[in-house]
């Protein structure tokens, strides 16, 4: 949802003898009309095509307006997947279209993470537990389905996207062929260090044993980085500056464990280049979450996430330098905004995983008073079939954890950012020259 625009996505199901649910194809409608209004709901979107995997998007929306949907398909209404309470807006099948910031739109940057490059099997937290989601016999690999989708999407004219940041476990287990695979498919789609910017996740940490030995022996330990060659040096920052935007790259991964870290001369890199330009526009990013919130609300515990020591010591530093508007992490497989743990004016924000349900990025659009943030779900009919698939995961209760509230989904805030340059329409034609061509997906203009 933004301020002109919803998606709207459902799967159409039916138990079998043994009550296990399977996708049953059917037609598409789409009723939708203002919540104020008494008249019957409008039919916006109808296809008669058959598919189980259902999505249509809606543009033209009038912005700060309440609208009420219906979905369907036989003539039966679709049941909100939400897991809130009764007068959620969800629940009653409202919502509410954002207000973007004033002034121009200055450039738009999709917020991505955990693509998970090479795993076969989704949702394995242990050996054996949960049992994990594994493709359909004949299909693609998952993490190249949704690697596909997240490129084709991104790169298409109405998503408008000009930046790409993944935050980390890019690949499964960070070896060489794993690495090198997934440089070559980002690489076609832009250019590394500023279409494309990315940082290393816990899956992307070096490694001990056969598989890893033609990385780079990590000094002093038996460790290799195979992934490092192919992206980024381990325990390195990385600052970019994007016509006046300062995007930030951290490596937080721990050389062993899925916790989080930074190191000294990480962190006092990181107090340079802030100290430098304190009120300049600034979005950090990093793998691991940051906040004690965080900590006590993921599944992994407050092991999971930037060590205590570490995380007090980022929030020192945007507390004295006030250009910091937003961090974003991933890690966690799930949509988040939590709380700084110091009164500090800065975003924490968690986006889900790429790679399963609900599948999906953040568009962070910038704009000269401020930001919006919409939840943007891939829109292939192989990524929709695998999203759906994989809503199974966590003994059922994936969509509980991973999907996160409207608000946490999609939000604006206002902030000066009139420090950032608007990019020239004649380059941003040159750069989508430049990207494959979008595949095809179900849409609707309203």
């Amino acid at each position: 949802m933004s301020d002109q625009s919803v998606a709207v996505s459902w799967t159409t199901a039916a138990a079998d003898l043994l009550g296990r649910w399977r996708p049953v194809a059917a037609d598409t409608e789409l009723a939708l009309g203002p919540a104020d209004s008494s008249m019957p709901l409008p039919v916006v979107y109808s296809d008669d095509t058959p598919t189980a995997f259902h999505y249509v998007e809606i543009t033209g929306l009038e912005p700060g307006r309440r609208y009420r949907l219906e979905a369907r398909s036989r003539g039966v209404r679709a049941v909100s997947g939400s897991t809130r309470r009764w007068w959620d807006d969800e629940q009653r099948h409202e919502f509410r279209t954002l207000t973007s910031p004033p002034g121009r739109l200055l450039r738009t940057i999709a917020l991505a993470n955990d693509v998970h490059f090479g795993e076969e099997i989704s949702g394995q937290i242990l050996a054996a537990l949960p049992t994990g989601v594994r493709q359909e016999p004949g299909m693609a690999p998952y993490p190249a389905v949704m690697l596909e989708a997240l490129l084709s999407d991104v790169g298409a004219p109405d998503r408008n996207v000009d930046h790409v940041v993944l935050a980390g476990d890019l690949t499964s287990c960070g070896t060489a062929t794993e690495s090198r695979a997934l440089r070559g498919r980002l690489d076609k789609w832009g250019e590394f260090g500023r279409d494309l910017l990315v940082c290393r996740g816990n899956h992307d940490r070096p490694r001990v044993g056969a598989n890893w030995r033609s990385g780079l022996q990590v000094p002093g330990t038996a460790h290799h980085d195979c992934w490092g060659p192919h992206f980024l040096p381990r325990q390195r920052l990385f600052s970019y500056d994007l016509d006046g935007l300062r995007v930030i790259g951290l490596d937080t991964t721990d050389l062993d464990g899925s916790g989080g870290r930074i190191d000294a001369d990480q962190m006092s890199r990181l107090s340079s280049l802030l100290r430098a330009e304190p009120d300049q526009p600034t979005l950090v990013f990093g793998h691991h979450p940051v906040t004690r919130e965080s900590g006590l609300s993921n599944l992994g515990g407050p092991g999971f996430v930037l060590n205590r020591h570490d995380a007090a010591a980022v929030h020192r530093l945007y507390g004295r330098f006030p250009g910091v508007f937003l961090h974003h992490s991933g890690h966690t497989h799930r949509n988040r905004r939590t709380r700084p743990d110091t009164p500090i004016a800065v975003e924490f924000l968690e986006v889900a995983s790429i790679k399963e349900y609900p599948a999906g990025y953040s568009l962070l659009r910038l704009y000269e008073g401020g930001y919006m943030v919409t939840f943007q779900t891939t829109r292939t009919a192989a990524a929709r079939r695998w999203s759906a698939r994989t809503r199974t995961q966590l003994f059922g209760l994936q969509s509980r954890y991973s999907r996160g509230s409207l608000a946490d989904r999609n939000h604006v805030v206002r902030r000066d950012l009139s420090g950032i340059k608007q990019i020239p329409q004649r380059r941003k034609a040159a750069l989508a020259a430049q990207r494959q061509p979008p595949r095809l997906h179900a849409a609707a203009q309203r």
